[in-house]
């Protein structure tokens, strides 16, 4: 377990608050192509990964985000999850679940390992971790923890935070 920690550190570990976020581009559920560069100096982002669509953990997590998304939208704040799976699955993950936010198919891990969330060398699957990412491309806030409760309680309040600044 500790040679797989130290691989991890040494392929990128995970940013903290203060540090400018990787700068990442994926493609979404509808195969189109998203850059965060795109949305920097318009809004935050939180940019949340997950280990499985249509998991009980994930499904919370994700319809957790859906119903507070008319707050968040008010705080301009922009939700893009991102896991392993495909496009595909992902679009059927947001109509199952109405999912109001952008899904992105981090088919080969790159989004993944450039945030350090890679659950171990050479597996496709990431941990559960959420990015709060200001408009200026600086992150306010991480959450790294398996709790889909936890992500959201410390999101909401990273937002509020945010919010009043």
């Amino acid at each position: 377990l500790a040679g797989g920690l130290g691989l991890r550190a040494a392929e990128g570990s995970t940013p903290k608050a203060g540090d400018k976020a990787p700068n990442v581009s994926g493609v979404d559920q509808d195969g189109k192509t998203w850059k965060l560069s795109d949305h920097l100096g318009k809004h935050t982002v939180l940019l949340y990964f997950y280990p499985k669509d249509d998991t009980p953990g994930c499904t919370k997590q994700a319809c957790g985000l859906r119903d507070r998304m008319s707050e968040l939208k008010k705080d301009k704040v922009e939700v893009v999850g991102v896991s392993f799976d495909s496009a595909a699955s992902h679009q059927k993950f947001r109509e199952k679940q109405s999912l109001n936010f952008t899904l992105l198919a981090d088919t080969d891990g790159k989004i993944a390992d450039a945030y350090g969330v890679r659950r171990e060398p050479g597996k496709s699957m990431a941990r559960r971790a959420s990015f709060l990412i200001g408009p200026d491309g600086t992150i306010q806030h991480v959450t790294d923890t398996p709790s889909a409760d936890v992500h959201l309680k410390e999101m909401k309040e990273a937002v509020e935070k945010q919010a009043r600044k």
